[in-house]
């Protein structure tokens, strides 16, 4: 019987041991932002000596927080909405009518999923000004939904876990194309979709690149964005950045959290043949 706890006891404070050390950054961001700049300058590691919260009033009051939150939870929510119907009807689609055609424009996808996002930047852009979408929240709901792709691939992965007969059952008691997808490939791939959602979230929560690229405007800034300002030409206003980090990381982390056993029970159903 200890020869057996061995192994799980080890294990567990490799895992502690590793938890650990990923939360010292976390630890660090949010400790110094209850410190004053020099307190933080002299014991960055250290608890706070009390309670401040000077940093928290000072970038409210001179940042549009409530703004650019709720352009980012626009732009993220219908970015997600757009994802998921279009990458799971995608996967019902090209699983169910095994065509030529269906595999030729699943291989092209595959070969678009390669092309890192950067390499096309200039392309999109000069199309998006062509739009006249450019510095404009639709913009980059219509940029993220490219992600479609990535939503199309895991998808399809948890499909092939599912018995097809349940589609052809449907089939032959006269249900359609629609009522299929709507009545039963919706409730069974309920999993994966929150999985995808999850994944996906957090990408456009957290990302800096295409906002920073095609938004100019102020009042159409997202939450990285608010971050980015606290870095100058000359300096960084590290109270700000790191208060900015917070209030950008604490939505994500919450998520996350309450999300996880989701996360975990989508993979693992979407791993096995049902």
């Amino acid at each position: 019987m200890n020869a057996r706890r061995r192994p799980s006891v080890l294990l567990s404070c490799v895992m502690i041991l590793a938890a650990a050390i990923v939360g010292v950054p976390f630890y660090y961001i949010v400790v110094n932002t209850f410190k004053t700049q020099a307190e933080t300058a002299a014991a960055p590691l250290a608890p706070p000596s009390g309670l401040y919260l000077g940093n928290y009033e000072r970038v409210l009051e001179s940042t549009p927080i409530a703004q650019s939150f709720v352009n980012t939870l626009y732009v993220t929510v219908l970015s997600i909405v757009i994802m998921l119907v279009i990458g799971s009807m995608a996967a019902y689609a090209m699983l169910l009518r095994k065509t030529l055609v269906n595999r030729v424009i699943g291989v092209l996808l595959v070969i678009a999923f390669l092309v890192p996002g950067q390499a096309t930047l200039i392309p999109v852009y000069r199309i998006l000004v062509e739009l006249r979408l450019v510095d404009s929240l639709e913009g980059l709901i219509l940029l993220y939904a490219a992600g479609s792709v990535f939503c199309y691939f895991l998808i399809q992965g948890y499909l092939r876990s599912l018995p097809i007969q349940i589609f052809e059952a449907a089939r032959i008691d006269g249900a359609g194309p629609w009522q299929i997808y709507w009545r039963i490939v919706l409730p069974l791939i309920r999993p994966i979709l929150i999985t995808v959602g999850v994944f996906q979230t957090m990408w456009i929560w957290n990302d800096f690149i295409t906002p920073s690229v095609f938004i100019s405007s102020p009042e159409k800034e997202t939450l990285v964005l608010q971050v980015y300002k606290a870095v100058g030409q000359f300096g960084v206003d590290w109270p700000a950045f790191l208060t900015l980090s917070v209030i950008v990381l604490v939505p994500v982390v919450i998520f996350f959290i309450a999300m996880q056993r989701y996360i975990v029970n989508g993979l693992l159903q979407g791993s096995v043949k049902g």
